[in-house]
């Protein structure tokens, strides 16, 4: 058995540096320029970027594919895997195949509903639970087959999942059993109350999941009043605080400037927080707002993972 390439990510999170990802989204065509153009955009700001599989239900490249393009690229790719759209055999097929084409981290999600996309009487599957592809992943990683053969190298993902911490009835016991599952790292929701996150991670402390997992606070720079309004009403999870609305607002043309230092400023908060690991800094389809806010919050230089 040959030994497994390390996970960037896995390093810095394991080395209580503070992680900085963010996120790239495959084209609607087989053209893949524009997910190379993303993925350079990000290279040595992120220590690694998710690669989304179909977001908002709709049809794009597969992840696989994105992943190749982003390892090419010169970035470590996390790859996106929904149980939405695949059974345990097409999951374990890309878990394999994601490690061949480079992926060193894995983001398990159910997926957006169906109905918000443009297929929406395409059938659901979900053969399997979060819990369940978390599983997977970590047997596949620990030796075990999808047959009883010889396996090469083995796929030692740093497994990650979603949690939303923020939501109304939050069950920190949800959390638990993804982290019982094998999951290593946590990407949460995208957050602009700094005080509830606080709250959220005292609760996370004294269950000792902190501990246990990396936790990446998600984070997004906003461009407009408008677009502040929007993700407060209608992104699950999401709140954004009356005053930032009320900036923006008053910024006039100006306002996507204050998004990217409102949203550093609130980076700079959660890298003071205990239990923090990193952040996961969404552009909302602009990754020059992810560059300005990495800089303005003092990230760079990206640490250099000490060779394994």
């Amino acid at each position: 058995m040959t030994t497994a390439a390390t996970s960037r990510l896995a390093t810095v999170v394991r080395s209580r540096a503070f992680a900085v990802t963010s996120e790239v989204v495959p084209p609607r065509s087989s053209d893949p320029s524009s997910l190379v153009l993303q993925a350079r955009d990000l290279v040595g700001y992120a220590d690694a970027v998710n690669v989304t599989d179909n977001p908002t239900a709709t049809v794009h490249m597969s992840p696989l594919a994105g992943a190749a393009v982003v390892a090419k690229a010169g970035i470590e790719p996390t790859l996106q895997l929904t149980v939405r759209d695949r059974n345990r055999l097409a999951l374990a097929a890309d878990l394999l195949g994601g490690w061949a084409l480079g992926a060193r981290n894995l983001l398990c999600l159910t997926g957006d509903p169906l109905s918000v996309g443009d297929q929406p009487d395409a059938a659901p599957v979900h053969d399997l639970e979060i819990v369940d592809l978390v599983r997977l992943a970590v047997s596949l990683g620990e030796g075990a087959d999808v047959r009883d053969g010889a396996q090469g190298e083995r796929p030692e993902y740093f497994v990650g999942v979603a949690d939303s911490p923020l939501a109304p009835n939050y069950d920190p016991g949800r959390l638990e059993r993804k982290l019982d599952a094998g999951a290593g790292f946590v990407m949460t929701q995208i957050a602009y109350d700094v005080e509830a996150i606080e709250a959220w991670l005292t609760v996370i402390r004294g269950r000792g999941i902190d501990e246990r997992a990396g936790i990446l606070v998600g984070v997004a720079p906003l461009r407009s009043a408008r677009q502040a309004r929007y993700v407060d009403e209608h992104l699950p999870g999401v709140s954004v605080p009356p005053s930032m609305i009320a900036e923006l607002e008053d910024a006039g043309e100006d306002a996507e400037a204050l998004g990217a230092e409102q949203c550093a400023s609130i980076v700079r908060r959660l890298r003071d927080l205990a239990g923090v690991a990193g952040v996961h800094v969404m552009g909302l389809g602009r990754e020059g707002a992810v560059r300005r806010v990495i800089e303005r919050a003092g990230l760079l230089p990206r640490p250099v993972p000490p060779r394994p």
